[in-house]
């Protein structure tokens, strides 16, 4: 018999081993993040693009344009000046924050001091530090759905709690005061305020903006409003700022912003959050822990765009109306597939209720997410399904890529669909 080891005796014998739990290796909290569903399309489409399979994604939203020439030189220049190989302050060039107020004032029609504005890394760290900046443990956060992937990620992440309030096809995605006031209670603190929308592409009328606005005033509600899209609208569709409407939530909403969509500057990654100061405050002392600056190169490009005028602007946003208009007539010419013509942004979301429990090639998909895989598998053409947005039984196709391969990706969906049984 082995003599007993010394770590295994004590004055009074040996000692029993005890196993303790195994503690995870990732957090919970980010454990709980699923994964943006978005660029995980546009990421699988491109890596079977790269394999050499002929794949035509509408997943990622990101338009097919470069960004403007003088944009690209002011950001040139700015490489060779030694003041932007520096840090700089991490609420961001004063220069930029001044040319973000008056945008603000020459697009949105209200007036905003630079102080009040945070340059962000990009649009989605603007939405985080939104959330962060004012939600706490157990506040609950309105989502008109269909939302986009990263907002209920981000309310959870500031430890808020997701309320979907889901408005279909039959009010255009639209939701009403009427279904906020339904979801509200006592611990409901923020809306989540997006139009144009992103996914639906859906636009709120002054008059609905302005009625949404003031319920959330009337029952100190904040107000996170999202204007990204603010110069893609169609058609007799216009962008209405909620502050402009409502100017009284000036001291309970946070606007975000950035240059990504407007100017195709994806990959510069350059946003920002407009908001009382207080919070401007609290978000400016996280963000200086979190990343410091934004990229003073990108930061200088911005400047650029928002100080330029909007023609290259309005060239690519008449692109994307006529390949709107190209995508939903050949899309509502499918069977069983419903498109509200989306009025702003760059996606359409057909409904595709109408072909679940439908029989194509063998396999009969009960879900958006089955079919959407169908689609991927049997024509090589990358969609987004609903379950990324809210409930099952949707498509996303963003029409943000060159008129030839969008005729051609809704052409094999119209093929593949239409042998639906």
């Amino acid at each position: 018999m082995p003599a007993p080891r010394l770590r295994d005796l004590c004055h009074y014998g040996r000692v029993s081993q005890q196993t303790s739990p195994p503690r995870p290796r990732v957090s919970r909290r980010l454990a709980a993040i699923a994964e943006s569903a978005t660029l995980a399309v546009d990421a699988k489409a491109k890596a079977l693009k790269a394999a050499g399979r002929p794949v035509i994604g509408f997943g990622a939203g990101e338009p097919d344009f470069p960004t403007p020439e003088a944009i690209v030189e002011a950001a040139v220049a700015a490489v060779r000046d030694p003041a932007n190989h520096r840090y700089t302050p991490a609420a961001g060039l004063p220069a930029l924050r001044e040319a973000i107020a008056a945008k603000t004032l020459r697009d949105s029609g209200y007036e905003v001091r630079p102080q009040d504005v945070l340059v962000t890394n990009g649009g989605k760290q603007a939405v985080f530090q939104a959330f962060a900046s004012i939600v706490d443990p157990g506040d609950e956060v309105l989502l008109p759905a269909p939302y986009w992937t990263t907002y209920p990620e981000a309310v959870r992440l500031a430890g808020g709690v997701p309320v979907e309030v889901f408005a279909g096809v039959d009010q255009g995605y639209l939701v009403t005061v009427e279904q906020l006031e339904a979801a509200r209670t006592e611990r409901t603190k923020v809306l989540l305020f997006c139009s144009p929308s992103n996914p639906t592409g859906a636009v709120y009328s002054p008059e609905q903006t302005e009625e949404i606005g003031r319920w959330a005033l009337e029952h100190g509600i904040w107000v996170v409003t999202d204007e990204i899209y603010e110069h893609l609208t169609y058609d007799d569709a216009v962008f209405t700022p909620i502050q402009r409407v409502v100017p009284e939530l000036v001291d309970t909403s946070i606007v975000l912003n950035g240059v990504a969509k407007t100017y195709a500057m994806t990959g510069w990654r350059v946003g920002w959050m407009i908001g009382p100061a207080d919070v401007i405050k609290a978000a400016t002392n996280f963000q200086s822990h979190l990343t410091s600056n934004v990229a003073n190169v990108s930061q200088r490009a911005a400047i650029a765009a928002l100080t330029g005028d909007l023609t290259a602007v309005e060239a690519m946003r008449s692109a994307f109306d006529r390949r709107r208009r190209t995508m939903v007539e050949r899309l509502s010419a499918i069977d069983g597939v419903v498109v509200p013509a989306p009025q702003g942004a760059f996606y359409a979301y057909p409904s595709v209720e109408g072909l679940l429990g439908r029989t194509i090639r063998g396999v009969t998909p009960t879900t958006s997410a089955e079919l959407a895989a169908l689609i991927l598998e049997q024509v090589e053409v990358a969609v987004v399904p609903g379950e990324a947005f809210g409930p099952s039984g949707f498509l996303r196709l963003s029409y943000a890529l060159g008129d030839e391969d969008l005729v051609e990706g809704v052409s094999r969906i119209q093929k593949l669909l239409a042998e639906a049984s």
